[in-house]
């Protein structure tokens, strides 16, 4: 369906783009998997790369030319796959050695294909299992430290609950180890940073690391994960300071419907060029480490001393309320996640608040309730116990689960660091203070281990 554009439009969007950092974050390619399994493991492989390659080809030259054609930056070029241990299941043995090792030299598959293709990450090597783990689920659990940390451009998930389902707390358990493997076994924990622990996952998630291809989707989907918060603030600080909040609300309403206008119109663009569907847009604000691209800093231009202090979550409530209003207004397809991503690493405002201490993990946690997603990108002390971490994953998955949205975790346990000092990743990934953690433990209720039954508002029919 075209899109009637008017050269206020226009001219609006280039200003966006060159005063205002405003980009399309990510086009993310969604591939299914599901015709290539085969119960033998080479078979299985040749089909996989033949697939990938086959489809992903001319996606990233087909991405710059859109790019050039409306002068509107994309910035990554994704790939997402159906959910690995779906793909993987046949071809295992019931040899739990060889069976990892065969998740491993997927993964490595994976990541040569998306070397071949030419995008920035792939991802899709998970799995479902928000009531309990089938052993292809094991398998590939327990294959993640090892896969994530001899891979460049993989991506990892799980989905350990949902409304519907409750929280697996067996799974949540194990996945505080395996965390802390994959964080001490990868240079300065990067690897950490490519694994997202989610309640309520969903199939059309542009970003990573958490992107996965649902096995409901169609066979090639292209879905966009639109970012703007430069955009925002400005119109944020442009306003007067006496502006009553539900007018801040109403400016950032219509500020995120003209940024969904100018995304749906370049995703339409490169669905029609690649010939596959078009899938959602994505309107999480996705902040950056480049200046003035913070959430945080939006936060403040509303009236906030410092992010983190009380009305901290208010702030962002509005926030997130206005964008999601403004883009469906603009579009029928928005999806994904779509509110304000909190990201401590690569928000240069949420980092600063860290180290000023204005901004705790518990405040972190509350904001979390309001925000697209939950406690991303958060490092913590290296010698953080399994359990800890555990429990910090049961805490916002029971956000979710309770609140009927999706809450993910992204936590980076960093060897040799204590709360208070400071670790860099570079690029995106930017850098941050260690948050301190509570000291006291909770150790017996995580090995306590079952499930978390359903709230009463998941019995909806």
């Amino acid at each position: 369906m075209p899109l009637n554009i008017s050269l206020e439009e226009i001219y609006e969007t280039w200003r966006m783009t060159e005063k205002e950092h405003f980009d399309i974050r990510a086009v993310t390619l969604g591939i299914n998997l599901l015709p290539c399994v085969s119960d033998d493991f080479d078979t299985l492989c040749r089909r996989v790369e033949k697939k990938i390659l086959a489809t992903a080809r001319q996606f990233v030259k087909r991405a710059e030319q859109v790019d050039a054609k409306f002068g509107i930056p994309i910035i990554n070029k994704r790939l997402t796959i159906t959910p690995a241990a779906l793909v993987l299941a046949g071809a295992l043995t019931g040899n739990a050695g060889e069976d990892r090792r065969r998740a491993v030299e997927f993964a490595r598959l994976l990541d040569r294909c998306a070397a071949a293709a030419g995008v920035d990450f792939l991802g899709g090597f998970g799995t479902l299992a928000e009531k309990g783990m089938s052993y292809a689920d094991q398998v590939l659990v327990d294959a993640i430290p090892e896969a994530l940390g001899r891979t460049e451009k993989v991506c990892g998930f799980i989905s350990l609950a949902s409304s519907k389902a409750g929280i697996n707390m067996r799974g949540v358990a194990r996945i505080g180890t395996i965390i802390h493997e994959l964080a001490h076994g990868s240079e300065n924990a990067i690897g950490a940073a490519k694994f997202v622990v989610f309640a309520n996952a969903v199939s059309d998630n542009p970003f990573m690391a958490g992107g996965f291809h649902g096995v409901q989707e169609a066979d090639n989907v292209l879905n966009l994960g639109i970012s703007g918060p430069g955009v925002v603030r400005r119109v944020v600080e442009a306003a007067p300071r006496d502006l009553a909040l539900d007018e801040i609300a109403e400016i950032i309403k219509k500020t995120a419907f003209k940024i969904t206008r100018a995304g749906e119109l370049i995703g339409r663009e490169l669905a029609r060029s690649l010939g596959v569907r078009f899938g959602s847009l994505d309107l999480s604000l996705a902040p950056t480490t480049a200046v003035g691209d913070s959430v945080g800093r939006i936060l403040e231009a509303m009236g906030l001393e410092k992010v983190g202090t009380h009305g901290s979550t208010a702030a962002l409530a509005l926030l997130t309320d206005a964008v999601k209003k403004g883009g469906l207004m603009a579009s029928g397809h928005v999806g994904g996640l779509s509110g304000a991503f909190i990201p401590v690493s690569e928000d240069v405002g949420l980092s600063e608040a860290v180290r000023s201490g204005a901004l705790t993990i518990d405040k972190l946690e509350a904001m979390t309730t309001v925000c697209s997603v939950g406690l991303d990108m958060i490092p913590v002390p290296g010698d953080t116990k399994t359990t800890t971490l555990a429990a910090i994953i049961a805490d916002e998955l029971a956000i979710g689960v309770m609140n009927n949205k999706t809450t993910a975790v992204r936590l980076i346990p960093v060897p040799g660091k204590k709360a208070g000092e400071m670790v860099s990743w570079g690029g995106l990934l930017g850098e941050a203070w260690i948050l301190p953690l509570h000291d006291e433990n909770s150790d017996y209720f995580i090995w306590r281990k079952g499930r978390i039954p359903a709230p009463v508002t998941s019995f909806r029919n």
